[in-house]
């Protein structure tokens, strides 16, 4: 199957925000993304952000236009969701975003009336009437269509530190799972999610892709879901593994650090060197850490087997990549990871919350919204 790469200007920023849709008193999700969605796709005609819906009616997807840099990307975001909020507030419905629900039942969920949810939820069953999950998307622009798999191999190493700097669902359907991202191993349950395979080439792509339709597993690209791909139709490579970030701050530090990775990676590729990658039994190992300790967890970092903490590695990245985020005006998005590893991510918040109101999960969505408002809350003060 031959695929073409779009054409896409270098390091160029594209962002996804899965937000949800919930009842401002009880924090229970509301399926009411259909009687707002016409209305605000038609005002997005015009506009550089896009506003659409997404698997579940208690769910609105925000995009950006292109942007060449993060700020600019994030500055759509904020538009889309500006845009929405003049729909929700009136109608008397909030918005937040986390990887999961903290107590919401799939079985109280509606299906979106589209013949590619239907036939996912058809062929996949329980798993996928249980994709109770929300993410970002990150997209980068990749110049050279040969560029693409080495860099989604050495970009590989990362995802467990954008994991555990996202990891937002500690919750699921009123339970405490005991993991600092629930959604991450709730995801890979589909077929073609999870990490990627360690491809070589474009072409072992090509050929991968018409293994797949032949033999039905999907109808086309579009329907690869793993943590990292490539983005034919956009000419990016997208990074998938994040949960929903619970502040538009946090999308923006998430989004520097991998515009930062792509272009670090294109450079060595310039140079002629060889990118760092990791057995494919050490990324498993390391989605599977991030997953049930966030921050706190120990990661491989390189083919020897050295272990690090997460935060640790992640701190010594932000200095050493430092400067080519100024070069990419990204200096300050990328600055703020470091507020995020010393405030803690959205599932410690949480978690806190939790434990100052006796597990009450109704607090936990409470904070959530303040947050998608506000901010980061630095403190549980008055919850």
């Amino acid at each position: 199957m031959q695929l073409d790469f779009a054409a896409s200007a270098r390091s160029t920023v594209g962002l996804e925000w899965e937000i949800m849709l919930a009842d401002p008193a009880t924090g229970d999700l509301v399926g009411r993304a259909p009687e707002l969605l016409a209305a605000l796709e038609a005002e997005s005609e015009d506009e550089r952000h896009t506003v659409t819906g997404e698997l579940l009616t208690n769910t609105i997807e925000v995009t950006s236009g292109i942007g060449d840099s993060v700020a600019h990307a994030v500055d759509d975001i904020a538009n889309a969701i500006s845009a929405v909020r003049a729909s929700t507030d009136p109608a008397g419905i909030e918005l937040l975003s986390a990887g999961s629900h903290p107590f919401a039942q799939w079985f109280d969920q509606q299906v979106t009336d589209k013949t590619r949810y239907h036939t996912l939820i058809e062929r996949t069953q329980w798993w996928g009437r249980n994709m109770m999950i929300w993410g970002i998307h990150v997209h980068v622009g990749v110049e050279d269509q040969r560029k693409v798999f080495p860099i989604i191999n050495a970009l590989s190493a990362y995802l467990p530190h954008l994991q555990a700097l996202s990891a937002s669902s500690p919750f699921w359907a009123g339970e405490r799972t005991g993991y600092a991202s629930n959604r991450a191993l709730v995801f890979q349950q589909l077929p073609t999610a999870g990490l990627p395979w360690p491809l070589r080439d474009w072409a072992q792509f090509e050929r991968y892709l018409d293994d797949m339709v032949r033999t039905g597993v999907m109808a086309d690209a579009t329907e690869v879901r793993w943590d990292i791909r490539p983005a034919p139709r956009w000419g990016t490579i997208e990074v998938r593994a994040c949960d929903g970030l619970s502040t538009l701050s946090e999308m923006a530090a998430v989004a520097a650090l991998v515009q930062v990775l792509v272009e670090h990676f294109s450079r060595l590729l310039d140079e002629g060197a060889a990118l760092p990658e990791l057995p494919a039994w050490y990324h498993r190992e390391n989605k599977w850490r991030a997953a049930r300790y966030g921050l706190d967890a120990r990661v491989i970092v390189d083919a020897i087997g050295t272990q690090r903490l997460v935060g640790d590695h992640l701190a010594e990245k932000i200095e050493e990549l430092a400067p080519v985020a100024v070069e990419l005006g990204c200096g300050r998005e990328f600055a703020s990871i470091g507020g995020i590893l010393e405030g803690g991510a959205s599932y410690a918040r949480q978690l806190a919350v939790a434990d100052a109101t006796d597990g009450d999960l109704a607090a936990v969505v409470q904070h959530l919204i303040r947050e998608f408002r506000s901010g980061p809350e630095s403190s549980i003060d008055g919850e």
